[in-house]
């Protein structure tokens, strides 16, 4: 049984001993990916709650100043009608520089896009982030497989193990380079 029989077995198994050593490299690779995608998935949803919460701070101050403008119309008399008219001037300017206000990017216009810029990299990042997990699962399942080979002496296993290292290695080219192509 030592002779010729143990010779081209051990070679096989160091042959899916470096498929696995492969695999396990490309599943940290994976992970690498999957977790860095979901930190800026994380970044990007509080960048766009921030954005969204000063939206709303606008909005809320433009309402006020709109009231303060109707109200002061209803208080207008004679006498106070220069004073009154100056102010409502001042607080309309102001409420349209809130609606956009380019040079600062802080107008409700440009908050929203800027809002939903960090949505959209939210999303791509998850998109990216689901691609890496699939792929680990993936990995996963063919270093377990590559282990029973070694274990069954089943030869098919071995081509099974690449195969889904192949299925892997292009999700994980998805994750990096096409996140929204395919939808699992």
């Amino acid at each position: 049984m030592a002779g010729g029989h143990g010779a081209p077995h051990s070679t096989e198994n160091k042959g899916v001993a470096l498929l696995i050593a492969v695999l396990a490299l490309f599943l940290a690779l994976a992970e690498v990916g999957g977790k860095s995608s979901q930190t800026e998935a994380l970044n990007n949803n509080v960048q766009a709650a921030n954005l969204w919460s000063f939206f709303q701070a606008r909005t809320i101050r433009q309402t006020q100043l709109r009231t303060a403008v109707e109200q002061a119309e209803l208080d207008k008399t004679e006498a106070n009608r220069a004073a009154i008219e100056a102010q409502q001037s001042r607080w309309t300017a102001t409420v349209n520089r809130w609606e956009s206000e380019p040079a600062t990017g802080e107008g409700r216009r440009e908050l929203t896009a800027r809002a939903r810029e960090a949505e959209a990299k939210r999303d791509r990042n998850m998109e990216r982030y689901h691609m890496f997990e699939y792929s680990s699962a993936v990995y996963q399942v063919a270093i377990v497989v590559a282990s029973a080979s070694i274990i069954t002496g089943v030869g098919l296993l071995i081509w099974l193990a690449g195969g889904l290292g192949l299925v892997g290695f292009g999700l994980m080219m998805l994750g990096y380079f096409a996140p929204g192509l395919i939808h699992l």
